[in-house]
């Protein structure tokens, strides 16, 4: 087996008894393409059975730890925890891109940190726990890695609108936001974003639109001024 699947293996806790799945979760349909491998080589599939178990497993987990809670807002909660810049900050926090199979021209477009890319990847990791070990391991990747630290996590729905009402209840002066650049073909781009109060830089982040990165940018905001 590879090193570094060792290495991803001890990240997550979780050791495969077909390492194979692992391998297949983390390679991208830019390098299946460039092996001329056919379509099913690639992590779409796993991506789709672990987008599904996600929310299997998100839903159980908020139905239970919010009992009083109406369906409305777990369903908004929910969206929060498993959009795209949730799970590729989540996947950050195990440094999933460093280990993804990626084409030549995916890596370098900045493909191991485009939001999109790690997501995927991170659903497909799930995808292949689930079959590799079951909806109890698949589970508890998703609680470690994906549900804890929730309140900091559903910030991400719309944390523009908070980073915005904090400064504004502080009256701390004005935020801004401002394109610090763009990278990728025109169908594929990945733009980074930093917000400000006044001269002073709140955080920064990555998206696939610059809303996207606006947002993540705002989230670590908040993060800092909690802190």
């Amino acid at each position: 087996m590879e090193k570094r699947l060792e290495r991803l293996q001890e990240i997550i806790g979780y050791r495969f008894q077909k390492p194979g799945l692992l391998a297949h979760a983390l390679t991208h349909s830019s390098y299946a393409n460039e092996k001329r491998w056919d379509k099913t080589r690639c992590n779409e599939r796993l991506e789709f059975l672990g987008d599904a178990v996600l929310e299997l497993v998100s839903s159980n987990f908020l139905y239970h730890q919010y009992p009083d809670m109406p369906e409305g807002e777990m369903t908004k909660l929910r969206a929060s925890l498993v959009c795209e810049p949730t799970l590729a900050y989540c996947a950050e926090s195990i440094s999933l891109g460093e280990y993804l199979y990626l084409g030549k021209g995916e890596e370098l477009t900045g493909g191991r940190k485009r939001p999109s890319v790690v997501s995927d990847a991170m659903e497909a990791v799930i995808g292949a726990i689930f079959l590799d070990g079951g909806l109890a391991n698949a589970k508890e990747f998703i609680c470690r890695f994906v549900l804890d630290d929730i309140e900091h996590k559903k910030l991400f729905y719309d944390s523009k609108t908070i980073l915005q009402e904090m400064v504004q209840a502080e009256g701390r002066g004005d935020l801004s936001y401002v394109l610090i650049r763009e990278s990728g073909p025109d169908h594929c781009k990945v733009f980074e974003a930093c917000v400000r109060l006044g001269d002073e830089e709140l955080g920064r982040g990555f998206g696939r639109t610059k809303k996207a990165a606006e947002q993540v940018a705002a989230y670590h905001g908040i993060c800092r001024l909690k802190k």
